[in-house]
């Protein structure tokens, strides 16, 4: 059961997810991300607390209060997407992947949504297979 992790272990948690994590609340509110230091979508720290709609990209800024609205209405519980996004020192484009999941109480209630975006260029290129401990 959850109950029985820690505070630095549900934070070790979220850093050590292999995705960049930003969560909305119920009142459309930044309340965290992780990966500070390394995400490919950079947040200021101004943007806690902020609603999202004010620190969100104004060209994709209809489409996400869409979803989140579905989210509240209870007509959407994700939404998936990606795009080719230029990275690292040679600019190379990755396949970038973004999905939302609303986050529910026990009893169905809209607590919030939490946006998980991954470049999945190196997991797009796996070739054969790799067993466990394989180096």
């Amino acid at each position: 059961m959850l109950e029985q992790l820690s505070e630095p272990m549900v934070k070790a948690m979220f850093e050590t997810l292999p995705m960049e994590i930003t969560v909305i609340d119920a009142d459309d509110e930044v309340a965290g991300w992780n990966q500070h230091e390394t995400r490919l979508f950079t947040r200021p720290m101004t943007c806690m607390g902020m609603n999202f709609r004010q620190c969100h990209p104004e060209r994709s800024l209809a489409k996400v209060e869409a979803i989140v609205n579905e989210m509240k209405a209870g007509t959407r519980d994700n939404a998936r997407f990606w795009i080719d996004l230029p990275c690292g020192a040679d600019g190379a484009k990755h396949k970038i992947l973004i999905e939302f999941f609303a986050l529910r109480d026990d009893h169905g209630q809209y607590l919030g949504c939490m946006e998980c975006t991954r470049d999945i260029e190196q997991i797009r290129n796996l070739q054969g297979e790799q067993r466990l401990l394989d180096s």
